[in-house]
């Protein structure tokens, strides 16, 4: 039976305190109690998973307030819970127990909520205050994808002690040989005391044959955050290359084990490859990409619809695509399927042109630096960990330059180290790799 129940819809006063920010940037993913649940994608089985459907409960002044409200139990103690929101309809305020827990600008990006620092034990109020954006000059001209509202929105909760965050790359070792599995796994202790946490990982091969596994133990220290790496060899690779319209995947699934039994799995897929840039051109296994991009592509209506426009893309010689904005996981996941390569991009769209006075383009305006560092933050820790994904762009070409896009530039390249960082709006300037 699971831990959370939905309750009715009430109408009240909401007081707003202290605004802060619970908004994380890290991968997008849910964990899965059963590792069948988890190499289907059954979150039924999930005993710690809701879907988030808030009601309308009020439309007044430009504004629509959706509520849900959550209940949770004693059980919970041991829990951080999380909020997943997209298709929200809008930039919009969070509200959780009357108090704003996050400002969004951004109405087309995804985003991911620690909310348990406001919540309680037993009823819980958690309100999207949809409204008009206070940044509208960051996303001209670009349209909300035609879902339903809340469409793929969900609550989960992990122990206090769990995997954080994962970053994950499987690439040819320096022989040019076989291949290295690259796997970070950030282990989280949000208890006051030092804790042992035990993650561990297998990798299968697209043709269903388990390659490698391990279990490490790792020490975490009260309140922090620490890595566990993972770099084992992975022969036999290179009859599994990804790219160039071929797409084998490979499986890992991530898990914590605690008392001799195995916790919270978390898969993900992989595909052999990693993409270069040398002078000013894509390479893949030392080999020059020859790429036919197709600008402005951004998913449609669900990961069906989508996968057939790509396969028509690919039959008319595209093989890259060029989103305006940050899309659905399932996109990328699509992406990685159909041996496309995607070049993803924040959605920072303005259409303000290149005045170089402080100020004169939202680009160039140092007020709005924490939103164009927090729209590049969001792109890139959710895609990535995507085989598809072998550049990320800051933004539209007709977005201008200046010190927010240097900064952002400056922000991605110290934690991107391979893929390329793209702004065709650099205008010849130092913040663009092409």
């Amino acid at each position: 039976m699971k831990r959370f129940f939905l309750l009715g819809v009430a109408l009240f006063s909401i007081v707003a305190v202290a605004a802060q920010d619970a908004q994380i940037f890290r991968s997008e993913f849910i964990t899965y109690d059963k590792r069948e649940d988890a190499e289907v994608d059954n979150r039924n089985g999930i005993a710690r998973y809701m879907s988030f459907t808030p009601e309308l409960l009020v439309a007044a002044a430009g504004e629509e307030r959706f509520l849900q409200r959550v209940g949770l139990d004693s059980s919970l103690n041991d829990y951080n819970v999380f909020l997943h929101l997209e298709n929200v309809g809008g930039a919009y305020t969070l509200l959780v127990n009357n108090k704003i827990a996050a400002e969004v600008e951004d109405a087309l990006t995804p985003a991911d909520f620690s909310l348990s620092s406001y919540l309680r034990q037993g009823t819980n109020e958690i309100i999207v205050c949809v409204r008009e954006s206070r940044t509208p000059q960051l996303q001209e001209g670009v349209e909300l994808p035609k879902r339903k509202q809340f469409e793929g929105c969900y609550i989960f909760a992990q122990r206090r002690l769990a995997v954080s965050d994962f970053e994950v790359v499987l690439r040819p070792d320096s022989t040019r040989r076989y291949a290295k599995l690259d796997l970070k796994v950030v282990a989280n202790n949000d208890f006051n005391y030092l804790e042992t946490i035990q993650i561990g990982y297998d990798i299968y091969a697209p043709n269903g044959k388990l390659l490698e596994y391990s279990v490490n133990a790792l020490e975490v220290e009260g309140r922090s955050t620490d890595t566990l790496r993972f770099h084992p060899d992975i022969y036999h690779a290179y009859d599994n290359k990804w790219g160039e319209g071929k797409a084998p995947l490979y499986s890992v699934t991530l898990y914590v084990k605690r008392n001799g039994m195995l916790w919270e799995y978390i898969p993900f897929k992989v595909g052999f490859g990693e993409t270069e840039l040398r002078d000013g051109k894509f390479y893949r296994f030392d080999k020059e990409l020859n790429l036919k991009c197709k600008e402005h592509f951004n998913s449609l209506s669900d990961a069906k619809t989508t996968a057939v426009a790509i396969a028509q893309l690919k039959k008319e010689g595209y093989n890259t695509l060029c989103p305006d904005y940050p899309q659905p996981k399932w996109f990328y996941d699509v992406c990685d399927k159909a041996g496309v390569y995607v070049i993803d991009r924040a959605n920072i769209n303005s259409a303000s042109g290149d005045d170089r006075k402080v100020g004169g383009t939202p680009s160039n305006d140092p007020a709005l630096k924490d939103e164009y560092l927090r729209r590049v933050k969001a792109m890139y820790y959710r895609s990535r960990n995507h085989s598809c994904v072998i550049g990320f762009a800051l933004g539209g070409k007709e977005s201008g330059n200046g010190y927010n896009m240097y900064k952002a530039y400056q922000w991605l390249k110290s934690v991107e180290k391979s893929r390329p960082v793209i702004y065709e709006g650099a205008d010849g300037e130092w913040n663009s790799d092409l």
